[in-house]
């Protein structure tokens, strides 16, 4: 994970590709499985009639459904969809993701999933086109070339690795063209009759000043669905991606987007910040006692499972001190190629001996200069923006005080050294502005949603 203070936010989002975060592992928090005769499972004689549907009581299931068995080609409203686009999109969300090792059993649970995103991606094409809406040659290259330079490459470089990691050109530019195609749409079909009056945006001003005071936490979500026949093995799986996510090799949103089964998996399981009194009961009691960079779950709620990453709380409408902005200047002595674990233990005592005799900003250039370390200025970093194990330690901070040094020994030694500090005098109202802005975006995403399941239940779709 890269600290260098240049980097203001956490990650980024590559078009085309799927969310970067660089996310802090922190600690798990899990609950213990529900008891065999309480919670959502229930005797055949019990179970709620609570789906609309005409479901027998004692049901029988005649033969064997395995999704597993089921070759990942579709043919949706005469579109192909192949073996190979699978496999190259699944390279492509590996790469994307740093080269994440997949065992066999991911492997197919990935497939199942982009089979079924390719197959949302086809309609959502298919939809576009009847609006009259093409992506231009030109625009696709443009595109392309943006992400390109976001891996550091060029556009030829970048078309030899997707080939070299089993993806392809041809599979990155159709996801960007999916994407790129419902932008479109949701702009030209559903925007427009998108409305938010001045009484409703006033009712939530004053209800934000009433909730001043209040905790907001930054939520992200991944929902696995349950019902009492599989409710103990969907349990089991929720453990198991747990156990991966606290391994730390991918990052939260990687597994949302993947394996979670709610409308939020588009965005990474991303909830926003949300009220604990908004939030199922269950999700509240575990948001109120987590921390920031803290897993929870499996929590069981109506339906199935969920599993919580906190990234960030505060208080509404109340000024946060990680909200201060501040002046930084940071240190960075790069190891040799192959350091040991104790070659770099040593290199970084004499590096925290000699940011230990810093005499303030003023002679962090001269230090650096003794040492050979670089020197990065930044006078923009919000404290909320750094990795949560930073935050604690700058919020301690005098000004003209060293960080301890922190690093890797394939990255180097860092330590940030505090220029300034700018306070936050008290907790901002959004604007008016603002609130319109963002309700009518709610909006749009839910008729997107509801688009896209229309969409989904009008289509004629043949595996095989």
């Amino acid at each position: 994970m890269k600290h260098d203070v240049r980097l203001a936010t956490r990650g980024s989002r590559v078009i085309g590709a799927v969310v970067l975060a660089a996310l802090a592992a922190g600690a798990v928090a899990q609950t213990a499985p529900p008891a065999a005769n309480s919670g959502r499972t229930v005797s055949d004689q019990s179970i709620p009639d609570n789906t609309g549907l005409d479901i027998p009581a004692n049901l029988q299931i005649f033969g064997k459904v395995d999704p597993n068995v089921r070759k990942p080609t579709a043919i949706v409203n005469d579109s192909v969809i192949t073996g190979t686009d699978v496999d190259q999109r699944v390279a492509l969300i590996a790469m994307a993701n740093e080269g994440a090792k997949l065992s066999p059993e991911d492997r197919d649970r990935l497939k199942l999933q982009v089979l079924r995103q390719l197959i949302d991606e086809t309609l959502q094409l298919q939809e576009a086109k009847t609006a009259d809406i093409t992506i231009s040659p030109a625009e696709l290259t443009q595109s392309y070339d943006a992400v390109s330079k976001r891996f550091n490459r060029t556009p030829v470089a970048m078309t030899a690795y997707l080939r070299e990691t089993g993806s392809s050109d041809r599979s990155l530019k159709r996801q960007i063209e999916g994407e790129l195609a419902w932008q479109r749409y949701l702009r030209k079909r559903v925007e427009p009759f998108v409305n938010v009056g001045d009484e409703e945006v006033k009712g939530i001003i004053d209800r934000l000043e009433a909730a001043k005071g209040t905790d907001e936490f930054n939520l992200k979500e991944i929902y696995l669905a349950g019902n009492a026949t599989n409710g103990q093995q969907v349990y089991a799986n929720a453990r198991q991606l747990i156990q991966d996510i606290q391994k730390g090799g991918k990052p939260f949103d990687y597994y949302a987007t993947q394996f979670s089964e709610a409308s939020t998996r588009a965005v990474g399981g991303d909830l926003g910040w949300v009220r604990a009194a908004t939030l199922p009961p269950q999700l509240a009691e575990a948001a109120q006692s987590m921390q920031v960079g803290q897993v929870a779950g499996p929590i069981e709620v109506s339906g199935g499972y969920s599993i919580l990453y906190l990234t960030d709380k505060r208080q509404v409408l109340t000024a946060d001190p990680r909200d201060a902005r501040l002046s930084l200047k940071q240190l960075t002595l790069r190891f040799p190629a192959n350091t040991t674990q104790a070659q770099a233990a040593v290199r970084a005592e004499a590096f925290a001996q000699a940011t230990r005799n810093l005499r303030g900003c003023g002679t962090v250039e001269k230090v650096a200069a003794g040492i050979g370390a670089d020197v990065v200025d930044n006078d923009t970093v919000r404290i909320r923006d750094l990795p949560p194990q930073l935050q604690e330690v700058m919020l301690k901070l005098q000004v003209g005080e060293s960080s301890p040094p922190f690093g890797s020994a394939e990255q180097g030694v860092r330590a940030l050294v505090l220029c300034g500090r700018d306070d936050p005098q008290s907790g901002a109202l959004p604007s008016s502005a603002q609130i319109q802005g963002q309700l009518e975006q709610q909006r749009v995403n839910l008729r997107a949603q509801q688009k896209l399941r229309d969409l989904r239940r009008d289509a004629v779709v043949e595996y095989r």
